[in-house]
């Protein structure tokens, strides 16, 4: 009997044969029907194929399972949604403000309110990435502390003394920045708990959904494909098999750290699209996967969330519908790695899409694949 999702398979094939990536592995559940669609190699050149099994790096696609996590733990009374983080945290216990969002890094006044968890979880910590940050972007870089499709290369004291040591780009609770507030509630989290951040993923998230394939070391290095770059002559290998992955991690990262197969992250979207059992309550599932964000903190973030989109607690929000599959409420999000999760409610469709080819910018997403699975609901 022909699968429904058979075309989508396709028009995945049929960039692996256009040679745009080597491989790829997706997984569905269309109202209560899964199906996972494998196609293409581990490596380019003559390789083992893809199997349902095979590990990704997911990159930013930890950020909801990192969402998931500090709930959970609010969930336990660890810590609340409003709690300062400077209890945990001292290095951002008295932060200085740029005095204008871009200008010069000598040039700070005080933060008028403390940073809370809520302010980490929804991304307006005034911590984070934008494209308008002049200096403070460049001195992200320098010390190792800016945004990557990678983890930092940093022990998360390390990591932590270094960005205490700048400025934020804006008050916390009035702008939104990508990518770094997930990676501080890596250590909040675990300096919360007294226990690590992989010790917590597969206490609160991994075990109770049964993802033996979710860390953030990759336990089968052969099941990891090359990560590669897209360049003018082809693909360039970006980390090996026996690279990031293969030993373990200096620094736990909720901000794109897991590896993980399709169907384990397909698993997890599914418990939280299902009401949150065994992991989270429906209330905080709501509170997770609606837009948190006021008008100015979205507009600040438009360059990187895009047109008709917001943010909830460490996931992305379809707000407008800018194309045909993006209905209002659909939630979830990309990787820089080449890998894509959202869940639409409204359709009851859940996906993920699983690649080792690096999205190259914001004009890279899978599209074709959100397409070609709209077509088919």
């Amino acid at each position: 009997m022909a699968q429904r999702f058979e075309p989508v398979a396709a028009v995945l094939q049929a960039q692996v044969e256009a040679g745009r990536m080597p491989g790829f592995v997706a997984a569905v559940r269309y109202r209560g029907t899964t199906e996972v669609l494998v196609g293409g190699r581990l490596a380019v050149g003559d390789s083992a194929p893809m199997r349902s099994d095979t590990l990704f790096r997911l990159a930013s696609v930890t950020k909801p399972f990192g969402g998931a996590l500090t709930l959970a733990l609010i969930e336990d009374g660890v810590l609340g949604p409003d709690d300062v983080v400077g209890t945990w945290l001292p290095e951002l216990a008295e932060p200085r403000v740029t005095a204008r969002r871009g200008g010069p890094l000598d040039e700070t006044v005080p933060a008028v309110r403390p940073i809370t968890v809520r302010h980490l979880l929804t991304n307006t910590a005034g911590l984070g990435w934008a494209p308008d940050l002049g200096p403070l972007e460049r001195a992200m870089h320098d010390r190792g502390v800016g945004p990557s499709a990678l983890p930092p290369e940093l022990s998360p004291d390390e990591y932590l003394s270094r960005l205490g040591e700048l400025p934020l780009s804006g008050q916390p609770g009035e702008t939104w920045n990508y990518h770094t507030c997930s990676d501080v509630l890596s250590v909040l989290l675990a300096r919360a708990t007294g226990r690590t951040v992989s010790e917590l993923v597969a206490e609160k998230i991994a075990g109770p959904l049964g993802l033996s394939d979710t860390g953030f070391r990759a336990g089968s290095p052969h099941r990891l494909p090359p990560l590669y770059w897209p360049t003018d002559g082809g693909l360039d290998v970006v980390d090996p098999p026996d690279g990031v992955f293969a030993r373990p991690a200096r620094f736990e990262s909720l901000g794109g750290g897991l590896v993980s197969t399709a169907p384990d992250v397909l698993a997890f979207l599914c418990a939280v699209a299902d009401g949150g059992a065994p992991v989270l309550s429906a209330g905080s599932v709501a509170a997770m996967t609606r837009d948190a964000l006021t008008p100015e903190e979205r507009a600040t973030g438009r360059e990187v969330l895009g047109r008709g989109r917001s943010w909830g607690l460490q996931v992305g929000i379809d707000t407008e519908r800018v194309q045909p599959w993006r209905t209002p409420g659909r939630w979830g999000w990309d990787g820089g790695t080449g890998t894509s999760a959202w869940v639409d409610p409204s359709r009851g469709l859940a996906a993920v899409l699983l690649t080792q080819r690096m999205m190259t910018g914001a004009n890279d997403e899978p599209e074709e694949f959100w397409a070609a699975l709209h077509r088919c609901v």
